[in-house]
């Protein structure tokens, strides 16, 4: 099969490659990038496991086409933690309120939580159950997830007064 040449940033490096049409995004992530924290549930789109950030927006990267994400700039759960490897205010929430358990689904809310934080700095819990609403875990139940998130709303305001 032919392939097509791709130029996007992937957690600011820019990326030249050759993909074949039909390869997803999550697969380009994981096995050109080596990025695997990008994790593949479903790959149904249901799950919101391989959720990245395009463009600043949350997608689920099993639902899209590399091909698609020419030209465009991706950030994984690789590239939220700052350079020197200090963890984002999400990543340390989730620490902090065990919103994490066996970690299959943690990349996914990350990104989601990220990207949901971003957009409403001071949501309710009825707006992150919302925001979070396409992202599954078996293990924790949400509560900590949700206090994570309200945690992670807390710390981002006082660092950014």
């Amino acid at each position: 099969m032919r392939e097509h040449p791709i130029e996007l940033s992937v957690n600011g490096t820019e990326i030249t490659a050759g993909v074949e049409p039909r390869m997803t995004l999550a697969d380009f992530l994981r096995d050109k990038c080596g990025l695997t924290g990008t994790h593949l549930g479903c790959e149904h789109g249901a799950c919101g496991a391989c959720t990245v950030l395009l463009d600043g927006e949350a997608v689920r990267s099993c639902l899209m086409f590399a091909v698609q994400a020419d030209g465009t700039e991706v950030t994984t759960v690789e590239g939220v933690a700052e350079p020197d490897g200090t963890l984002s205010p999400v990543q340390s929430a989730l620490r902090e309120c065990h919103g994490l358990q066996c970690g299959f689904c943690t990349p996914g809310f990350v990104m989601s939580l990220t990207a949901l934080l971003r957009d409403n700095p001071d949501p309710s819990d009825h707006e992150i159950r919302e925001g979070l609403s396409g992202n599954f875990c078996r293990c924790t139940g949400y509560q900590g997830i949700v206090a994570a998130a309200r945690r992670a709303a807390e710390t981002q305001s006082v660092t950014q007064r």
